[in-house]
């Protein structure tokens, strides 16, 4: 059973004519009827460009999103709706149960305040602990994730950390209470590459060895392939393939998905060989009540992407034992066998 269950989540925020308007107009949806699974021990990947409502899924699971939002759809979490709960309720499963590793730690880290207040006070607030022993566990958990000098980096503000340091910081300020379910929003963002590859590594032993679920919400691919376990894959909004990870990356159906993974470069690629962009900008989309949002984009377009909604369904091509694979798609990419078979008969037309 899954620890977090979304079901048909969907946010839209106010519109108007301007500065004081009292219009009740909404505008499209930044989130539209998103439905995901994030069970205990597994890490589940949330995938997409930038305006694709990654973040916003996330912030609307915490409750963090402005009071002008229109949230509908439910995210259970341990039998629980906290789309639903009051205000005060969720403040005792934020930071305790559910923790959240924001995508920028400078931003997020109050810069007036020391690293080590910062961790106390989420220990202090949620299980109750002394100064002194919140003091002495904030140090203990600087050294788990990796930062050298504990002690000394408690009395320090974020501005005098490293960007690498910040976002351990922002990881140890997430695990301070040992949460059930962990949301990560790109936590390697701006970090090299080194420094990526630890953090990540300091995360997936997390998942690993405390059973901790965890959201991990990415643009990059290649971190999708060395930690998630599912990867859910959204456009303009909407969830449009979601698959196990292997069987995503070998079998890419969505034009979509197949576009963002022709776009990293391959170690294994021919030398000289250019990547394959996808055309256009996510500005470029339909409403998806007009047909696929991806239509203005897609090579593969035809009057049968525009013109009706189209909806989230399982792939009948998905091979015995791959799992659920789903998908929004009136032209996926053909399956390894249809391939074959366009071969074959090619040959016995010549």
């Amino acid at each position: 059973m899954a620890l977090l269950e979304v079901r048909d989540l969907s946010v839209a925020f106010p519109g108007g004519s301007g500065r004081g308007s009292s219009s009740s107009r909404l505008s499209d949806r930044a989130v539209d009827g998103v439905s995901f699974d994030v069970e205990a021990g597994r890490v589940a990947g949330l995938v997409g460009e930038s305006g694709s409502g990654k973040s916003v899924t996330s912030m609307a699971v915490m409750g963090l999103l402005p009071k002008t939002a229109q949230v509908s759809g439910t995210a259970a979490f341990d039998g629980r709706d906290l789309l639903s709960l009051p205000e005060r309720e969720l403040e005792g499963v934020r930071g305790r149960d559910v923790a959240m590793v924001f995508q920028d730690p400078m931003t997020s880290l109050n810069p007036v305040v020391t690293v080590g207040t910062q961790i106390t006070e989420v220990l202090r607030r949620h299980t109750g602990a002394s100064r002194r022993a919140a003091r002495d566990e904030a140090g203990e958990l600087l050294a788990r994730v990796g930062i050298p000098a504990p002690v000394r980096r408690l009395r320090e503000y974020p501005h005098q950390l490293s960007g690498g340091m910040r976002q351990r910081a922002m990881i140890a300020i997430a695990l301070a209470c040992n949460p059930k379910l962990l949301i990560a929003d790109e936590p390697t963002t701006a970090l090299d590459v080194t420094i990526q590859a630890q953090v990540l590594e300091l995360m997936g032993d997390l998942v690993r060895e405390r059973g901790t679920a965890m959201l991990l919400i990415t643009h990059d691919l290649g971190v999708v392939a060395g930690l998630c376990d599912t990867v859910t894959v959204m456009y303009s909004g909407r969830v449009v393939e979601r698959a196990g990870r292997h069987e995503l990356f070998a079998r890419p159906r969505h034009r979509y998905t197949s576009g963002l993974l022709a776009s990293v470069p391959r170690l294994d690629a021919p030398r000289g060989q250019r990547l394959t962009p996808i055309p256009g900008t996510p500005r470029d989309v339909i409403g998806w009540t007009d047909g696929c949002a991806f239509a203005p984009r897609c090579t593969a377009a035809s009057d049968a992407c525009r013109g009706s909604d189209l909806p989230l369904e399982q792939d009948d091509d998905a091979p015995a034992g791959a799992g659920q694979h789903l998908l929004r798609c009136a032209h996926p990419v053909p399956a390894p066998h249809d391939h074959e078979q366009h071969d074959q008969q090619q040959e016995r037309s010549a």
